[in-house]
């Protein structure tokens, strides 16, 4: 494996990233009660998340090829990209359009009938997932490209892994200090992490069929 590869896989892992970043933003916009420990935790499930969908999807790819054949299953490969970028859009969507209802509710009622919303390990999970599903798909490419084979997968979704996890711990604590910004006004950092989930979810569609 090369020096070049390697670089390559890093930048992929950057971009790949990304997502986790915003994502971890609005989830520090919308939640209160995250600690110190609370922080690594969310960049963890992020990172964790980030690396297992692409091993995940690499690896069915790759039994599906022992099964049926390449060229079948490079045809599995291109619907399983189509399909889980619709579902990431589609989850993506629906977590940010409720996270501006919430907060433009809570914008209208009085001070002492707004409810915060509080970490959830549950609500976590939700996020974890909606924001790596689109990762499947890079199982795909790697498995059809010339970066990855069965020695060096591990290796690649480890990086992947280390990047969305420095990256994602960085946007928890930038949304956490936005929310110092606005005084802690929950129903505001709500409007703006859903938003930014909404502008996420157009991403991830223009980038499936754009290849940017």
């Amino acid at each position: 494996m090369t020096a070049q590869i390697i670089i390559q896989i890093i930048l992929y892992g950057i971009s790949l990233s990304m997502d986790a970043f915003a994502v971890s933003v609005s989830y520090a916009l919308t939640y209160t009660g995250i600690n110190k420990k609370r922080i690594f935790l969310i960049a963890l499930t992020f990172g964790v998340f980030q690396a297992a969908m692409p091993l995940i999807s690499y690896w069915l790819i790759e039994r599906i090829g022992q099964a049926v054949g390449a060229e079948k299953s490079a045809d599995v490969g291109h619907i399983l990209s189509l399909v889980v970028t619709w579902v990431a859009f589609a989850l993506l969507v629906f977590i940010g359009s409720k996270m501006i209802l919430e907060g433009s509710k809570r914008l209208k009622q009085p001070d002492e009938e707004r409810v915060e919303k509080v970490f959830s390990y549950k609500e976590l999970l939700v996020f974890g997932i909606a924001t790596a599903i689109d990762a499947l798909a890079v199982g795909v490419s790697l498995h059809s490209g010339t970066l990855s084979d069965n020695t060096t997968i591990w290796l690649h979704v480890s990086i992947i892994m280390i990047i969305t996890f420095m990256l994602s711990l960085i946007g928890v604590l930038l949304g956490s200090s936005i929310i110092k910004l606005f005084k802690g006004k929950q129903d505001i950092t709500s409007i703006i992490g859903g938003t930014i989930l909404l502008f996420l979810a157009i991403w991830v569609i223009v980038s499936h069929y754009t290849g940017i």
